[in-house]
């Protein structure tokens, strides 16, 4: 059975694509079955993995609001192990249209349900709010990463959003657990990206991966190729960083290749 992961922040810019898409990709040069799911209508890591979002095609709102079958949602990526659910500005309507529907809530959950095994890693982008799609998607997950940039007001908001979660937790999905926190753009060069390390390390020390993703062109520009990093430059500060964070998930799943 397949793990799902959403990758969850309601404040914009602070890495979720970027992580939604090389942490997936990461995933599929382990070997490991992966398929993100684009649940932002902004639909970036459909473009990132190389998907122009402006053809017309089935995607994750025609799953939740049409009820529409997820295999005929689902689109190869130009990677080995990588598939993906591509989103569509339609999405943003998707809200207003499943707010008379019953278990409005679940509809990603039980879209994505058929598929689970198929997959070692269900990768799911959020888009930035705390809105009915992104309450959808942590209801359908096993788990949640939250990136954190390394920045001014870096924990602006995170205090809602864990309150969030704990209301998930309490009311729809008891099983859900945070992954970890991920702290995201690191410069070593700036005194402020270290103080933010220590003080998401001094409140959230048993939540914050080891793993911290660095400020990285390569990360930055991989997204204009339609391509993830490590397929962009493997060898890159940035896909070494997401490869490690793949690692460092894998052994804490206790899913490590022999």
């Amino acid at each position: 059975m397949g793990k799902i992961i959403a990758v969850a922040n309601q404040k914009g810019g602070v890495g979720k694509t970027t992580t939604a898409v090389n942490l997936a990709a990461s995933f599929a040069a382990l070997e490991f079955n992966a398929l993100v799911v684009d649940a932002d209508p902004q639909a970036n890591s459909t473009s990132g993995l190389g998907l122009d979002p402006k053809i017309e095609r089935q995607t994750i709102y025609n799953c939740m609001v049409d009820g529409v079958a997820v295999e005929d949602v689902i689109e190869p990526s130009a990677f080995d192990y990588l598939d993906i659910i591509p989103s569509h500005i339609d999405l943003v309507g998707a809200e207003v249209e499943m707010i008379e529907s019953e278990n409005r809530e679940e509809k990603m959950k039980e879209a994505l349900e058929p598929v689970k095994e198929k997959y070692d890693f269900i990768i799911i982008d959020c888009s930035p709010s705390l809105g009915l799609i992104t309450v959808n998607s942590l209801t359908a997950a096993d788990s949640v990463i939250v990136p954190v940039q390394c920045e001014y007001y870096a924990l602006e908001g995170l205090g809602k959003l864990l309150s969030t979660i704990k209301i998930i937790q309490s009311r729809l999905n008891p099983e859900l657990v945070i992954e970890g926190i991920l702290l995201t753009m690191f410069d070593v060069r700036l005194r402020l990206s270290n103080l933010v390390v220590e003080d998401v390390n001094k409140h959230f020390q048993e939540l914050t991966f080891s793993t911290i993703i660095p400020r990285n062109i390569k990360l930055s520009e991989a997204p204009s190729f339609g391509l993830p990093a490590i397929a962009h430059d493997a060898e890159s500060k940035g896909s070494i960083s997401y490869l490690n964070l793949a690692q460092e998930i894998l052994e804490k799943n206790n899913m490590v290749k022999k």
